[in-house]
């Protein structure tokens, strides 16, 4: 129950911080370059780099930072699959380890951690949007960014629309699962003794009512969206419009500079 509290893709905290301050295109523009740089790093060195750079933007969140480290424990267990894939599937470099058929070697182990930590950063810089950014703004914003799409028939409020919702929801899907969790675990339902296989079984009777509540609730959504007469982006105005000021521009600069320096430096 303690990985539904840790989800924190989704959720947004008020603040009145400089990255709370910043227009949601710019912030979308600026994780998109961020994302890149993170694919562009070759070495350790550029992640101790962007480590200290990551570390600064969630300084400058005022957010507690247990909070944004918190929401890597669900995927904690992907981690360790990539790590453990990588020491064993991976050959080259000195062997470290060897028994039977299964030997762990030196690069097998450094692209392991390496593509741990490629994870451990897309995750945060992720969760640092979301955190900073209400699902109001997070719609506008990414549908501001598709509308050149619209010119070849793709709707891009409505996709906005959904991906903002699926954001929002993510939250309350995970209280709605811990609370049917702890209604099964009084009705003598174990979901953490026994092997792998085990568990999975037994987490039938977690998702089958998950599921009926997540299309239910969908459901609702539905029908109150439609109750207000929404039609899609047609004609839609907003109670806040977008505006773009000096230090928006200022973030893209920085994160298309960052992501240059990377690319020249190679590191």
């Amino acid at each position: 129950m303690s990985m539904f509290k840790s989800i924190t893709i989704g959720q947004y905290v008020p603040g009145d911080s400089l990255l709370h301050k910043l227009d949601a295109r710019a912030k979308f523009i600026a994780l998109i370059l961020l994302i890149i740089t993170v694919f562009t790093i070759r070495s350790f060195t550029g992640y101790l780099v962007l480590a200290a750079v990551v570390f600064t933007l969630l300084k400058t969140s005022r957010l507690p930072l247990p909070y944004f480290f918190r929401g890597l424990r669900p995927v904690f267990y992907i981690l360790m699959f990539t790590v453990i894939v990588h020491f064993f599937m991976t050959k080259g470099g000195q062997t470290w380890f060897r028994i039977g058929f299964l030997s762990i070697d030196s690069y097998g182990v450094y692209l392991g951690v390496f593509m741990a930590l490629r994870i451990i950063f897309l995750v945060v810089a992720t969760s640092l949007l979301t955190l900073t950014t209400s699902p109001i703004a997070l719609t506008d914003g990414l549908e501001y960014l598709m509308k050149p799409l619209k010119r070849i028939g793709v709707p891009s409020h409505e996709i906005a629309m959904m991906m903002t919702i699926a954001l929002r929801f993510i939250p309350t899907l995970m209280e709605e699962a811990e609370k049917i969790m702890k209604a099964q675990m009084a009705r003598g339902a174990d979901f953490e003794s026994g092997n792998i296989f085990r568990r999975a079984k037994n987490m039938i009777p977690l998702l089958v009512p998950l599921f009926v509540s997540a299309f239910r609730r969908a459901d609702d959504l539905a029908i109150a969206m439609e109750s207000r007469c929404y039609r899609g982006g047609e004609g839609r105005t907003r109670l806040r419009e977008l505006s773009a000021a000096p230090r928006d521009y200022y973030a893209i600069l920085l994160s298309a500079l960052f992501l240059t320096t990377f690319i020249l430096l190679k590191i």
